[in-house]
Formats: C-alpha cells, sequence, structure tokens
C-alpha cells in the first residue's frame, strides 16, 4: 500500500475551500480547536462514515486531519482501501497552529489535551506504578514491562490501543458526540 498524499499547512491553507476537511480527532479534541471548516469524524468510528464519505469525495477532494499526522494517515490507509482518495496534513492541527494559523474553538468549548499527551501521561503513569509496586511485589513489574511492550508494538503497527480505550472517556466525548456524528454524516451526504 502505498502512503497517501500529505499537504503541508500552507498548501492546505492555499488549497482549502477546495476540500471537504475531516478531523478524525476524539470529540473532545476536536472541540478544543480544529482546522476551519473541519468536521468531525472520530477514527474509531471511520468505517460507519465511509458511505458518507465516498460520497462527498466524488463532489471534491477530501483533506483529513489529526493532532500530529499519525491518526489522519492511517484514516487515510482506511479509506484508500474503501477505494477513496484522501490527502493528510502534515503535523496535523499542531503544524496547522505552529504556522500561525487560526483554529477555530466552538464558543464554551473546554481545553482537551491532545491524545498523544494523554497517552503520554497514562503510560508513564502505568510504568512508575508498576516500578513503585515492584519494590513491594516484583511481578508487578510485570505492569511496567506491559506497557513498554504495548509502546514498541504501537510504535510498529502505527496504532494504539491506549489512545483508542482514552478516546472513549467522558472528557474525550462531547454530551451529543453520537448525534454530532449522525449531523456531520447527513451533511457529508449532501
Amino acid at each position: 500500500m502505498t502512503s497517501p498524499a500529505s499537504l503541508s499547512p500552507a498548501q492546505a491553507a492555499a488549497r482549502l475551500e477546495e476540500f471537504t476537511v475531516i478531523d478524525v480527532r476524539a470529540p473532545g479534541e476536536y472541540a478544543a480547536g480544529h482546522v476551519p471548516g473541519a468536521l468531525n469524524v472520530p477514527l474509531d468510528r471511520l468505517h460507519e462514515a465511509v458511505p458518507a464519505l465516498k460520497s462527498a469525495s466524488a463532489r471534491g477532494s477530501l483533506l483529513v486531519v489529526c493532532a500530529s499526522g499519525g491518526r489522519s494517515t492511517r484514516a487515510c490507509e482506511i479509506l484508500a482501501a474503501a477505494d477513496i482518495d484522501a490527502a493528510t496534513l502534515t503535523g496535523g492541527t499542531s503544524a496547522w497552529e505552529g504556522d500561525g494559523r487560526g483554529l477555530d474553538r466552538p464558543e464554551g468549548a473546554r481545553a482537551t489535551w491532545p491524545m498523544e499527551r494523554q497517552v503520554r501521561l497514562a503510560a508513564g503513569s502505568l510504568v512508575v506504578a508498576g516500578l513503585l509496586a515492584g519494590t513491594r511485589l516484583p511481578a508487578a513489574r510485570w505492569l511496567s514491562a506491559g506497557i513498554g511492550a504495548g509502546l514498541v508494538y504501537s510504535a510498529v503497527s502505527n496504532t494504539c490501543g491506549m489512545a483508542a480505550a482514552l478516546s472513549k472517556l467522558p472528557y474525550n466525548r462531547t454530551p451529543l458526540s453520537g448525534a454530532d456524528l449522525d449531523a456531520t454524516l447527513e451533511a457529508l451526504q449532501r
């Protein structure tokens, strides 16, 4: 499988009106700030959106965005397997904002840490907990080993089970995220 096309923030900004922008982050991350005009289709629900995205791609190009580019690359691979062409934003919303471009932030939206930061906190905390508990109960060190092995697998496979689990937590969801996805899918069909 070939890598999806990648656009720098400057390239994407110059052609932004040509794209249907799809943000594949968790709803809480999306609500904390997204590329202007982006629609939220969380990566863990992308398969539900394939028919609507196929319809949208027939009308114009898709640009897939996440926080740093990892999830959007994975989303583009899933879409390519469904015969849908899409490009990814190199560096994601972090690079977009770092390039001096603004993000849309809905009024009243609370700031949620990016998923990568949440994963680093959770993984680091579990490793430290395993090592500390291991001073009294040596078998507890296996928790640290398991987290380390999971991080290696995550890097090799370019997937992250911990991120998938964290995205289900209440603070990563908007109160009506199911209804929001339905509205997004409806908008993509138009």
